[in-house]
């Protein structure tokens, strides 16, 4: 289990290098054939992925710090640092989005003469390279790798639309199709990352995780140990792979050492099927005193 926990930290180091590599790559490609056709929507586009490369590159950078061993400074580990990659690479998106808006929607009033030709040739090459970005990070788990997703996900739409506007005009010069199909496209991607923004936001301010409940998780433990009560329960997620728990248990006070080992060991067993990673349980018994009053919890 925990190898394979490290084998999935590996490739998602490796999808976003690679995601990086190659919008880096067909950056500098695009500066180049920018000037080569004197083409300002291209070395417009060119600086929107310069952009992306440097975000990329940040994203790889925490990707790769985030699996550094927990120490004396971050006892959890450093694992969030990837969830701070998505969250830096969201406002990125979220910004970029608003540009592209701001540019695109003055053109539907006053469309621009566009070069067909020369973007049809860089649209072949964008849908291919960042197609091959996208579809590796296509299957990420962590927050980080689905933000990156989407990141290219946007570009390949953009180069998508971009290559159907070339073909349009080199027949017929309907140039207003370009800042429409932006726009589309644009707020298609720009709901997506916000409705991950939200759950990178839940993750960050140790919201519960998604698909669990305190309240049933309570009762299971009620229902598969001979414990009198609980109170206390805590449930959140390191970066949305990496769920915890603790919680304080109340036993008889005649009850013997060998038979708490076996409750604790049989919670840990069962939070274990529901994806919880790290179990934290204090014992208390009923004759202790509890200021608190959800020590006062029975069920």
């Amino acid at each position: 289990m925990e190898e394979d926990k490290h084998s999935h930290e590996f490739n998602s180091s490796i999808n976003i290098r690679l995601a990086f590599l190659l919008n880096l790559a067909f950056t500098i490609l695009e500066i180049i054939g920018g000037f080569w056709t004197n083409s300002t929507a291209i070395l417009s586009d060119a600086l929107h992925d310069l952009g992306d490369s440097l975000s990329l590159g940040l994203s790889w950078f925490l990707e790769n710090y985030s699996q550094k061993e927990p120490d004396q400074k971050f006892t959890f580990g450093y694992s969030r640092f990837s969830l701070l990659g998505a969250l830096l690479n969201s406002f990125i998106l979220i910004g970029g989005s608003i540009f592209v808006l701001s540019e695109a929607t003055p053109r539907l009033f006053n469309p621009q003469v566009i070069k067909p030709r020369e973007m049809l040739l860089f649209s072949i090459g964008g849908i291919i390279i960042n197609g091959i970005a996208a579809y590796k990070l296509k299957h990420g788990e962590s927050l980080n790798e689905k933000v990156v997703s989407w990141h290219l996900l946007e570009d390949v739409l953009g180069w998508i639309a971009i290559f159907i506007v070339s073909i349009v005009v080199l027949f017929y010069e309907i140039h207003v199709l370009d800042p429409i199909l932006s726009i589309l496209i644009t707020i298609y991607v720009l709901y997506n990352v916000i409705k991950n923004l939200r759950s990178i936001l839940t993750v960050f301010l140790q919201g519960i995780p998604i698909g669990l409940s305190v309240k049933e998780l309570e009762l299971k433990i009620i229902n598969n140990t001979e414990i009198k009560s609980i109170h206390h329960t805590h449930l959140w997620t390191l970066e949305g792979e990496k769920n915890l728990l603790s919680t304080h248990i109340v036993v008889e006070d005649e009850i013997d050492k060998l038979k708490i080992i076996q409750i604790k060991k049989n919670i840990r067993k069962l939070m274990k099927k529901e994806g919880i990673e790290h179990v934290t349980i204090e014992v208390e018994y009923q004759m202790e005193y509890c200021s608190n009053k959800e020590c006062q919890k029975n069920f």
